[in-house]
């Protein structure tokens, strides 16, 4: 604003010395007899010692450019659109001016004035005073979306004001034109907070009343210094317009901002009065935006809390799990702080804390470390009818709140029908998996239910949330639950019991909200009789219970679940999609499947890698599943000891497995696989060709 005033100034000053000198009635008549020698002999205006060098060099330019004096109408004018374009670009400029118009309206009427604003490119955008001169001007096409550019309008005051970038003043016979040769025109810039010009303020007086130039002197500085005031005038009210617009959008960007985080922003001073908070923060402190007026975060806070001391001290604070008493249920957070200052790094204003729920955090951290549920019942795939019972009595179940506790062999897919459970029941909530049988004995408390900091050597400074904890919201899957350790279940009898949990450590229960799905693959009631098992515990998990049945009692889903497991693994790594061989679906349709679902899709990884063909054979299938493991070369097991006169394959389909058994095992050399099959080399030769085998 200063440097403003400051050019201003100087302007003023310059153009009172130099550009608006006192012109005396002979200098009148000395410029008005320069122009016409120059228009009729075009002699130099340069030689006259009464021409301006700035405006002789704008009517030499004017003539150059083959600008006619003598017309009636000046410039030409912008087209509709063009001109309601510019009106909203200047739109602020337009706005801040149109007021000190109408402040001067009735000075200007009686005095004979005609305000007019331009734009950067000399376009008039608005134009108030005497009726009549403007009434006048108007047939010279001084009206809005007109433009007088020097080289179609030839000399005038806004156009020298924007060429010099200062207050200019010409007079009468100064002008080009002559039918501006009666008036009076002084022009003013006006310039952004970046000096940048805007806009030029043109105030025109007409001087056929002034015949007798006898108040010439007084006019012109008086008509000067008012439109430099008024466009002096215009830059400030910009200036803070701009500065208050720029105030209120950061306002409202903040506001937006913190009002879109789904974390609680929360501006407290330094005696934890809040002063400003979000919709989230005030839903979390459950009070109206009126309550905050009278409400004190400390008052909910421990007196001994880390984030009073933060606050008042001004520090800074990451991630600080605080206890808050609201409507007098503890709630737990994780607070992090940033403190205020006022004018010094001493002086503390107040603070910003952020506040997120601790079972958002668990959740959060839960994802990240890989503790997702991704399956659900329509993943698990299955035409039995065993399948498809087991799915059933699955969904019904996971409608309830009771805990399940899921039995079956190992490979079964337990895991897969929490999961599935889970994104039924609880989708939006954490999905925490703990192995009970692969967690260390000395860990699993502290696992299972956290601790506080400091409670053993080792532990971080902060404490850790346990599983328990982490699964608030959502679900805690127990698998190998037969595996705990027997001190361990009394311990989460009672966190089943209560819903609270106790930090290894720790003083106080923190409340917790999951549904417990376990899963085992022993028989819990036998463990119970010998003592191995807490009964009350068992009780406790088999509110509702699922037998997942083995594969070998789905008969009808091996070959599905086989396909699915080849597509799945080829597109994976990005290799052609084999078919599998009728000799191999009786060999997966017959054999028991120990492993269950595990072991068939290890068994189809496998015969993936071992065929790298169109077609999985027998021999590209794993030696446990094939039963035929030759211990010397004469010697062969046939058939397998677990196979049933009345299930053997036919002769044919024999010979075929062991021809292509023994050629995969010597890499297609024919003679090494006959002598490994004892025949010869030309009975192999010919049962290759009958049977169709490639090589």
């Amino acid at each position: 604003m200063y440097s403003h005033l400051s050019r201003h100034s100087e302007l003023n000053t310059q153009s009172f010395c130099n550009d608006s000198a006192i012109i005396a009635m002979e200098k009148w008549e000395h410029i008005q007899e320069c122009k016409k020698r120059f228009l009729e002999y075009g002699e130099n205006p340069l030689t006259s010692p009464y021409m301006r060098r700035d405006v002789a060099e704008s009517w030499l330019r004017s003539h150059k450019y083959g600008v006619n004096p003598y017309s009636a109408k000046l410039g030409n004018n912008v087209s509709a659109s063009q001109l309601q374009t510019i009106l909203r670009e200047n739109q602020l400029l337009i706005e801040t001016t149109t007021p000190l118009f109408k402040a001067f309206i009735d000075l200007a009427v009686h005095s004979g004035y005609t305000l007019t604003l331009r734009d950067h490119q000399g376009i008039l955008m608005l134009q108030e005073g005497n009726s009549e001169q403007i009434t006048t001007f108007n047939k010279i096409n001084s009206v809005i979306g007109a433009n007088w550019p020097e080289e179609i309008a030839g000399t005038n005051a806004h156009i020298l004001c924007m060429r010099l970038k200062r207050p200019i003043q010409l007079l009468g016979p100064e002008n080009y034109a002559l039918v501006l040769q009666d008036n009076l025109l002084s022009a003013a810039p006006i310039f952004n907070a970046n000096n940048q010009l805007i806009g030029t303020l043109i105030l025109a007086h007409d001087l056929v009343e002034y015949s007798n130039k006898s108040n010439l002197n007084k006019l012109q500085a008086h008509s000067l210094g008012w439109v430099t005031s008024m466009a002096l005038a215009i830059e400030q009210q910009m200036s803070l317009k701009q500065a208050n617009h720029r105030l209120t959008v950061a306002k409202n960007t903040l506001e937006a901002t913190i009002s879109f985080i789904d974390e609680g922003i929360i501006m407290v001073d330094s005696m934890g009065k809040i002063i400003q908070s979000n919709h989230e923060g005030l839903h979390m402190l459950q009070i109206s935006l009126e309550e905050t007026e009278n409400y004190s975060i400390f008052e909910r806070l421990n007196p001994d809390s880390m984030i009073i001391q933060a606050v008042k001290s001004g520090t800074t604070l990451n991630y600080m799990e605080e206890t808050m008493v609201i409507n007098q249920n503890e709630q737990t957070y994780i607070i992090s702080t940033r403190p205020v200052f006022l004018h010094t790094d001493t002086e503390v204003a107040g603070a910003v804390l952020r506040l997120s729920h601790v079972d958002k955090i668990n959740a959060l951290v839960a994802r990240r470390t890989g503790n997702s549920a991704t399956f659900c019942f329509a993943d698990i795939i299955g035409n039995d009818e065993a399948t498809r019972k087991t799915k059933l009595m699955c969904q019904r179940f996971s409608t309830s709140p009771e805990n399940i506790l899921l039995m079956g062999e190992s490979g079964t897919g337990k895991e897969l029908f929490a999961q599935s459970i889970h994104n039924f029941s609880r989708p939006n909530g954490p999905f925490i998996a703990i192995n009970c049988a692969a967690m260390p004995r000395n860990l699993i408390e502290s696992e299972l239910f956290g601790y506080e900091g400091g409670s053993f050597t080792g532990s971080e400074r902060g404490g850790r949330p346990g599983k328990i904890e982490l699964a608030s919201g959502g679900t805690l899957f127990l698998d190998e639950i037969g595996d705990m350790p027997f001190e361990i279940q009394a311990v989460l009898l009672r966190v089943l019991e209560d819903k609270k949990v106790m930090r290894v450590g720790g003083k106080r229960y923190q409340p917790v909200d999951f549904r417990l799905v376990a899963a085992t693959n022993k028989d819990l009631y036998k463990m119970v009789e010998e003592k191995t098992f807490r009964e009350d515990l068992y009780f406790r998990l088999s509110v509702l219970k699922l037998q997942i049945p083995p594969l070998r009692e789905r008969s009808n889903d091996i070959l599905v679940l086989a396909r699915h497991f080849i597509q799945n693994y080829c597109r994976r790594v990005k290799l052609p999609i084999p078919q599998i061989s009728d000799l191999v679906f009786k060999i997966v349709s017959k054999y028991s499947w120990p492993g269950n679902v595990r072991q068939l899709e290890n068994a189809m990884i496998y015969a993936v890698n071992m065929a790298q063909g169109n077609y999985i054979y027998p021999e590209h299938l794993p030696e446990e599943i094939l039963r035929n493991k030759i211990t010397t070369p004469t010697q062969v097991s046939f058939p397998p000891a677990d196979i049933s006169i009345k299930n053997m394959m036919s002769l044919r389909d024999a010979e075929i497995l062991f021809i292509r058994s023994a050629l995969s095992r010597v890499n297609n050399n024919v003679v090494q696989a006959a002598d490994f099959l004892n025949i010869s080399k030309s009975t192999l030769y010919r049962k290759i060709k009958e049977y169709g085998i490639e090589t």
